[in-house]
């Protein structure tokens, strides 16, 4: 039988990138091996990637893993996209973080991505009464009962679908808001954990159309006494894996200069609707780092000042920011620090 092979890719929607992906069909016996995929073109003009003069542009496979949806041989391909002369894209942010990984690739720094999203149904969060609000946020997070719960089938199916798609998917649970949850990835080298949360994502919007409900990475779905939606960032290096004084490195290195503005512009549109002081979240021009602290930008986990070792949570990203530009931006500060320490 024929291969179905989906080629994804992140088109050049501004302030946000959307998802994209079209099927190709493969021959039968075809290998699905990332280095055998071909290249396939497509209609930038109409993903905001080209004009509609010069509207070709380039897929070229970066990552491929086995369709849990469509099940056999089929395979999820995510794509960079490429101009016709085979060089990155302007839309294509992934090309700066390989080159950013292979510079500190020495300090050997992983992440782990808590991505948080929300359900909706029509316009409405799922488990928000038509008209109306539910009960104040309070036992929601991590809770159990169809009085508190709202979108569990659709995240069972999620998670399952990512783990028969051999993603780095670690956990799952509800989140503070009604029909809010998260999974996280991780913990991977800056690629691996970007690629397949990409993967993830458009893994967790063909899930919901299964049961016709949306997912959004809005950072502020609803506005008022609720709280937003985040990518909380977990960072390490093995030098931050070994001693806490690289720990301490990597957190300061952040708050330097300019550093704390350079990163939030880049941390997903809409961050002070997010970032405002309240419901976990420090202020979006404010740079603050402590020990337990969910009101800080960055939060050193209490276990790891115990153990004098471990890893860092920049709490600032927002649920719908570029994992190659968080990943990219927390490298290229934080290794640079620590390499300058002598802490590598």
């Amino acid at each position: 039988m024929s291969i179905k092979a989906e080629y994804i890719w992140i088109d050049g929607t501004e302030p946000t990138a959307k998802l994209r992906s079209k099927t190709k069909i493969l021959a039968s016996g075809s290998s699905t091996a990332l280095a055998d995929l071909p290249v396939w073109g497509f209609d930038g003009s109409s993903t905001n990637q080209a004009e509609g003069h010069a509207s070709d542009r380039v897929l070229k496979p970066v990552f491929v893993c086995p369709d849990p949806i469509r099940g056999g041989d089929n395979v999820l391909v995510l794509n960079e996209v490429l101009d016709i002369d085979m060089t990155p894209h302007s839309s294509n942010t992934r090309a700066a973080l390989v080159e950013v990984e292979a510079k500190f690739g020495a300090q050997e720094p992983i992440f782990g991505i808590e991505q948080e999203y929300t359900f909706f149904e029509g316009d409405r969060p799922l488990g928000f009464p038509q008209g109306g609000f539910p009960a104040p946020q309070g036992g929601y997070y991590c809770g159990v009962g169809v009085d508190e719960i709202h979108g569990r089938d659709v995240v069972e199916a999620h998670l399952e679908n990512c783990l028969k798609a051999g993603l780095g998917i670690s956990g799952i649970n509800a989140e503070v808001m009604p029909g809010q949850w998260e999974f996280q990835v991780g913990p991977l080298a800056p690629l691996e954990v970007a690629d397949q949360l990409w993967i993830a994502r458009w893994l967790l919007y063909r899930t919901a159309e299964d049961f016709n409900v949306s997912a959004t990475l809005d950072p502020k779905p609803v506005k008022g006494d609720w709280n937003g939606a985040g990518a909380h960032t977990n960072f390490s290096t093995k030098a931050m894996r070994e001693g806490y004084d690289a720990i301490i490195t990597a957190c300061e290195s952040l708050g330097e200069g300019s550093k704390p503005l350079d990163h939030v512009k880049n941390y997903g549109a809409g961050i002070d609707d997010r970032l405002t002081g309240l419901h976990e979240t420090a202020p979006w021009n404010e740079y603050s780092y402590g020990v337990s602290d969910r009101g800080a930008s960055v939060r050193i986990p209490w276990q790891v000042e115990k153990d004098g070792k471990g890893y860092i949570e920049d709490r600032r990203p927002n649920a719908n920011v570029d994992p190659y530009l968080v990943t990219r931006l927390i490298v290229d500060t934080c290794c640079s620090a620590l390499e300058k320490a002598g802490q590598v």
